[in-house]
């Protein structure tokens, strides 16, 4: 499975059949961000919530398969998982309703927390079941910060960590939190030089790697 940082909260997961999926596609400028579109193809793309940074549906190509909402989906053979949670400590009150995705590509489970607002309840974290590669927001403001996410990447366990809705070089201006606040909590820490990196299930860390990627747009 190769992962491939677009920016924001937005990803492209590519099978090694071919099959891809972008998560949470962004409108360029919304809330201030300053990444190029995402218009890259893809066959499935999920929808965390509905705030123009994260459901930009319209930029993607291909006519792909659209997954929203909490409950079981199924989508051009894979099966996702959507976990009820909120955009912030209010239960949704302030921003809104944000759900979790979680689905296996290539036997590996991947865990997309959106704009997650809030430390994970028991009951959410147990819902998620195991995660392999959990793709996780640390920049706090609209999201949870580098703290709660660390508790959250404690309670899954997850084999690789990759952050996101983080302020880098390519958004300098977002008004969120760098990625080295989440950083420097953790023990085992890799940069890539680059927006991609191929994951596979036998190559897996036996603990937890948090890999720290360049967005591409």
């Amino acid at each position: 499975m190769k992962v491939k940082w677009l920016g924001h909260a937005c990803f492209l997961l590519t099978s090694q059949s071919g099959l891809r999926i972008i998560t949470d596609p962004y409108t360029p400028g919304a809330f201030g961000l300053e990444y190029a579109s995402p218009a890259e193809t893809a066959d499935i793309v999920t929808v965390s919530h509905e705030h123009a940074d994260h459901n930009n549906v319209a930029a993607v190509k291909g006519s792909p398969q659209v997954v929203k909402g909490a409950g079981s989906h199924d989508a051009k053979g894979i099966r996702f998982k959507g976990v009820a949670t909120a955009h912030d400590e209010s239960s949704g009150k302030e921003r809104g309703s944000n759900t979790i995705f979680c689905f296996t590509l290539d036997g590996i489970d991947v865990c997309h927390l959106g704009d997650l607002g809030h430390d994970l309840p028991d009951k959410a974290a147990a819902e998620i079941g195991a995660v392999d590669v959990l793709l996780v927001p640390v920049g706090g403001n609209f999201t949870i910060d580098a703290t709660v996410a660390g508790n959250v990447c404690q309670k899954l366990a997850p084999k690789v960590v990759i952050p996101m809705h983080f302020k880098n070089e390519r958004c300098p201006n977002f008004p969120v939190a760098g990625v080295e606040d989440f950083t420097r909590r953790r023990q085992q820490v890799k940069k890539v030089a680059s927006s991609e990196i191929e994951i596979r299930k036998e190559q897996l860390p036996a603990g937890t790697e948090t890999i720290i990627l360049k967005p591409a747009l």
